[in-house]
This record gives structure tokens, C-alpha cells and sequence, in this order.
């Protein structure tokens, strides 16, 4: 059984595109009070538009994590080109967290405060997790880290930095937050 997926028409991509900033912009103003009825009035687009391609909030910031975890595996695939295996796992870490800065939705679906399920997501974490998971083995090889460091342990550690973001703003703090989960991660 084979399953026929067609691109979106150019029009149908746009209102996607637009859909999806609009989200974003809302949820970094509002939080989790940003509307479906606003993020359609914001995109442009009538609330049909937006409850078709999305039946519920939680089927949007779906789509919205979804997106930052693809980037997330770009990121981490351009990390793991790094020659330094320290280095490698250092700026990942770095550049995941600068990339969720301003993102609340994200920030809210790892803080569990909405109602985000991972179904539909598992694909695309598991590439993720599968490069993460090389460049800390390779900075174990290398000594540069701590050997008990697990894969499960990098979402913990980015889910704290996030936590440190959405609660505390301001760059310093989940800046410092990360360089202190760094020096704990080097081998004694």
C-alpha cells in the first residue's frame, strides 16, 4: 500500500509559512494564551485556513517543535563535523540553546505547560538523538567527557537550560546555566 504525498501548492505553502511565524511571534508575546482566532488574524489567514492544517493548538505547536528538533539535527550533523570532540559536543549545546532563545512555544511544550503530545515527533527525534549521541560518545573516546554521560542525559540538560530561559530571561542566566553544565561534563 503506497501512500501519495503531494507537495503543497505555492499558495497553501505561503499560508503554511505564514501560519507558523505568526505562531511563533504570538507565543513569544502571549505565552500560552496566544488564540487560534489571533494567530489566524496575524497570518492573514481565515480561521478555516488555520483549523484545517490544524485541528487544535497542541496540533500547531506540534508542527512548531517539529521544526526546531529538524533544526536541531542540522545543527548537531554541522557539530559533529567539528574536529575537537569536546568542542563538537560544547557548541551544539551552545548553538541548540542560542536557536531556542526566543522560541516560547518551544519552550512551553519542554516545560510541559500546554497540552503537547510527541506523537508525530518521534521520527524526527530519533535522527537527532542518533547524531547526539555519536559526538558524546566520541568526546567520551576523546576523555574530554565524563564517561557516564548517557544521550538521555542531553535532553535533561537542555530542558534545564530552557526552563532557565522561559523563567528567569535574560541571556546571562542560561548562558552561565550551560557553561556550568559544561565544566560539571569534563572528565576529572
Amino acid at each position: 500500500m503506497t501512500t501519495d504525498i503531494r507537495p503543497l501548492r505555492a499558495d497553501a505553502r505561503r499560508n503554511l509559512e505564514r501560519i507558523l511565524a505568526s505562531a511563533r511571534t504570538l507565543f513569544a508575546e502571549r505565552g500560552p494564551d496566544a488564540q487560534m482566532e489571533d494567530i489566524a488574524a496575524h497570518a492573514g489567514v481565515g480561521i478555516g485556513t488555520l483549523y484545517r492544517r490544524f485541528p487544535t493548538k497542541a496540533a500547531l505547536v506540534t508542527e512548531l517543535v517539529r521544526e526546531r528538533f529538524q533544526e536541531f539535527a542540522v545543527i548537531a550533523a554541522e557539530c559533529e563535523g567539528i574536529d575537537d570532540p569536546g568542542e563538537a559536543l560544547a557548541t551544539m549545546m551552545r548553538r541548540h540553546a542560542e536557536s531556542t532563545e526566543g522560541d516560547v512555544a518551544f519552550q512551553l511544550a519542554m516545560l510541559k505547560l500546554n497540552d503537547f503530545h510527541w506523537e508525530g515527533i518521534e521520527e524526527d527525534k530519533a535522527a537527532l538523538n542518533a547524531v547526539v549521541a555519536r559526538i558524546i560518545e566520541r568526546a567520551q573516546s576523546a576523555g574530554d567527557v565524563r564517561a557516564d554521560l548517557r544521550t538521555e542525559d542531553y535532553g535533561m540538560m537542555m530542558c534545564g537550560i530552557t526552563a532557565t530561559m522561559h523563567f528567569m530571561g535574560g541571556t546571562h542566566e542560561w548562558r552561565r546555566h550551560l557553561d556550568l553544565i559544561l565544566a560539571g561534563l569534563k572528565r576529572h
